[in-house]
């Protein structure tokens, strides 16, 4: 009997730990660390590109606590969208669709977080970026998350803390809202509406089983075709005003003009794609080539 009973406390010590490995993984997920990640690297850049110098510790506090904003507002967002969530394929792994955790778990989680990034963005950097900080947060978890479920348009709020980095980077540095800084925002802000109306095309139908608004089931296709060439078009030009004010040389000004070009080329092509579905998938890997091409060229030419 004995020894039964020091098999089963063995066993059970033993399964302790991998399940709160599990759980902290499961955790770390609700930030969804690539996404933050990504964020992070725009961050970065806006604070590369600003006139001015910060220091290797006012950088650091300035990425975590960053990073803590953009984590927050992804726990904040899973947890209020799990039930929607578990309606999805692409979500329904998730670890609060799935069960694997308790959601108050992810409410605190996002609360903590939350309520220590932007009062140390606020003091440890300045005023300006705290606020910044808030907005993004604010804005992303009690306006965008709702809102998806009544219209369309809650992309555009939604596109607005997905932008904010940049320019957090921007007046970590300089402590102000600026033209240039207000140019690489704009730069996110378009990008993001191309980007995602393509995904809202090829899951229409998932978006549609978690009752969700998005534009190609309210008012068509061709709708989210013009909604992505249009904002294509935009943000081709807004990336090229980065060049006027001092931010970017020759080497980025070739790059956004053939980026650019065949970004906006590709929208056009949705016009007249027979198959719709496989031109929304090609356009999205199309959008993160584009981004991807057009942060290369910026850090190259501020080398």
């Amino acid at each position: 009997m004995r020894a039964r009973f020091q098999l089963g406390t063995t066993m059970t010590a033993a399964i302790r730990p991998a399940t709160m490995m599990l759980t902290v993984r499961d955790l770390i997920a609700l930030t969804k660390p690539r996404i933050t990640l990504m964020v992070l690297v725009t961050c970065a850049g806006g604070m590369w590109l600003a006139p001015g110098s910060l220091s290797v510790g006012s950088m650091a506090i300035m990425l975590l606590t960053t990073g803590m904003v953009v984590g927050a507002a992804n726990t904040l967002n899973c947890y209020l969208e799990r039930d929607t969530d578990r309606l999805m394929a692409r979500t329904a792994n998730r670890p609060l669709p799935d069960r694997r955790l308790e959601p108050s778990w992810a409410l605190i989680l996002g609360v903590l977080m939350g309520l220590s990034a932007v009062p140390t963005l606020t003091v440890a950097v300045n005023p300006v970026t705290g606020l910044l900080g808030f907005i993004a947060l604010s804005s992303y978890v009690a306006i965008y998350t709702p809102m998806k479920q009544y219209t369309p348009a809650a992309l555009y709020v939604g596109a607005v803390p997905g932008a904010l980095p940049p320019l957090m980077g921007w007046t970590a540095v300089t402590g102000s809202i600026d033209l240039p800084g207000l140019v690489l925002f704009g730069v996110l802000f378009f990008w993001q509406i191309p980007h995602f109306s393509a995904i809202s095309i090829f899951r229409q139908e998932e978006y549609e089983r978690a009752g969700l608004k998005v534009l190609p089931s309210v008012r068509g296709i061709r709708a989210a075709k013009v909604q992505s060439a249009v904002n294509a078009g935009a943000l081709w030009a807004v990336s090229l005003l980065l060049v006027p004010y001092g931010l970017a040389g020759t080497i980025y000004l070739t790059a956004a003009m053939l980026l650019g070009a065949h970004f906006f080329w590709s929208a056009l092509r949705g016009f007249k794609a027979e198959d719709t579905q496989a031109w929304a998938r090609k356009f999205f890997f199309a959008s993160l080539i584009y981004l991807t091409g057009l942060f290369a060229a910026l850090i190259i030419d501020a080398l």
